[in-house]
């Protein structure tokens, strides 16, 4: 990533991540995630994160996030949550 923003395009795609696998009153945590970075952003780009649930296999799913700066691909995101039988103290 130019200028070291990997991070910033990271936390963007596990922020959508995570609103995604709570958006129906889970309570869900990261499992695992991975990135793949495509082309790097440079100042002044706006990013645009897109989820979606691909599947849900018991307390378990699989999230796949985009990052595109306008019609360009910077990054393919894929999480799997975890549901909590409560919540956290």
């Amino acid at each position: 990533m130019a200028d070291g923003y990997g991070g910033i395009v990271f936390s963007l795609a596990d922020t959508a991540f995570a609103c995604a696998c709570n958006s129906d009153s889970r309570i869900a945590v990261a499992a695992d995630c991975s990135i793949v970075f495509v082309r790097p952003v440079l100042v002044g780009d706006t990013l645009v994160a897109r989820a979606r649930e691909r599947t849900r296999f018991g307390r378990s799913g699989r999230y796949d996030v985009t990052i595109i700066c306008g019609d360009s691909l910077v990054a393919e995101f894929r999480g799997r949550s975890h549901e909590l039988k409560e919540p956290p103290r």
